[in-house]
């Protein structure tokens, strides 16, 4: 009884829309259960809904040709065969992933109406995306080591890089990201939310999540501090000194031929990740301001959308044993 008389008094004196008021059941006391969430988007989909759907389904279908393709061709080809494409291979593979988790859903929302998403459907979305974005940062930092080996200490290459050596360093990738993402969306869907259900982005992410939570939440702030600054640090580190380490390494090379080798083989790595850790950290490790939420938006359609599609362009474009391949590939079918 109690229950319905809080119920009738919400609807009457409340200012938020009656929608967001249905998708919320009283339980005892003055918590609330929150069954479904409403994704707020960008700013711009109200004025341009269409024309926002047109470019980012362009985006999206490119990222899916492009990585699928990457993924197909170092299956078929056996020059490609090496650790480096090994790598490549489940780079692509998470790329689909993490842009899959949230490109549809945001595609969805710009030409429908209803911008709902269940609770469960906003469990996963976040589940999923943080497993294979943080998978990303372990799997980029490998590659920097299978470069750094590569060119500092090719005699013994095969060896250290063994087949057994790539396998161990893609499944921690997956187990990192999953422990990531196991942390994340449990403490956040623990919350208790009162205040709203509507979302400030266009998928569910943790910080937008939190700013709807009646709960307290320093413990999911020091969590997301902690868990992405060691992320983005343990990541970052590893790649700097593989780097540094490269780059010593190169410079004492007499011939200019072998110079020029070393560098374009790192070239494409060194590009997604300079472009990948730039907006990952301006996404979560930038100062709250009034315009934080917008700044966000824009940082994780970069990092989530559009670095998955440049990512195989980038590879295709600077990679010589990749355009050889694909020009096999075009002489067969072509």
């Amino acid at each position: 009884m109690r229950a319905m008389t809080l119920m009738l008094l919400l609807t009457v004196f409340s200012p938020a829309p009656v929608h967001c008021l249905f998708s919320v059941t009283m339980t005892q006391g003055n918590s609330s259960e929150v069954t479904e969430f409403f994704l707020l988007g960008l700013s711009a989909q109200y004025k341009f809904p269409y024309a926002l759907f047109v470019v980012f389904l362009v985006i999206y279908v490119t990222s899916m040709v492009g990585n699928i393709g990457m993924i197909l061709l170092i299956k078929t080809d056996s020059r490609l065969q090496t650790s480096m494409y090994f790598f490549l291979q489940h780079l692509a593979f998470v790329d689909i992933c993490y842009t899959s988790s949230i490109t549809p859903k945001m595609l969805q929302n710009f030409i429908v109406g209803d911008r709902s998403i269940s609770f469960r459907g906003c469990v996963m979305q976040l589940l999923v995306y943080a497993i294979f974005a943080t998978s990303d940062c372990y799997l980029l930092a490998a590659m920097a080591v299978d470069r750094y080996v590569a060119i500092c200490k090719p005699l013994h290459y095969s060896v250290v890089m063994s087949q057994r050596v790539c396998v161990h360093l893609v499944a921690g990738s997956y187990i990192m990201g999953s422990l990531n993402a196991s942390v994340h969306t449990g403490f956040t869907f623990s919350l208790s939310f009162c205040k709203s259900n509507t979302i400030n982005h266009f998928f569910c992410d943790v910080p937008p999540i939190l700013a709807l939570s009646c709960s307290n939440t320093d413990i999911n702030v020091m969590l997301l501090a902690v868990f992405v600054g060691f992320n983005l640090m343990a990541t970052v580190l590893v790649v700097i000194f593989s780097y540094i380490s490269i780059v010593v390494a190169i410079l004492k090379m007499s011939s200019t031929t072998g110079r020029k080798k070393a560098f374009s083989t790192c070239a494409s790595h060194l590009t997604i990740v300079t472009i990948f850790y730039t907006t990952l950290s301006y996404m979560y490790l930038q100062p709250h301001s009034s315009n934080f939420q917008e700044n966000m938006k824009l940082a994780s359609i970069c990092y989530g959308i559009m670095i998955p599609m440049l990512n195989p362009l980038i590879y295709s474009f600077r990679n010589k044993e990749v355009k050889e391949a694909l020009k096999v590939v075009g002489e067969r079918f072509f």
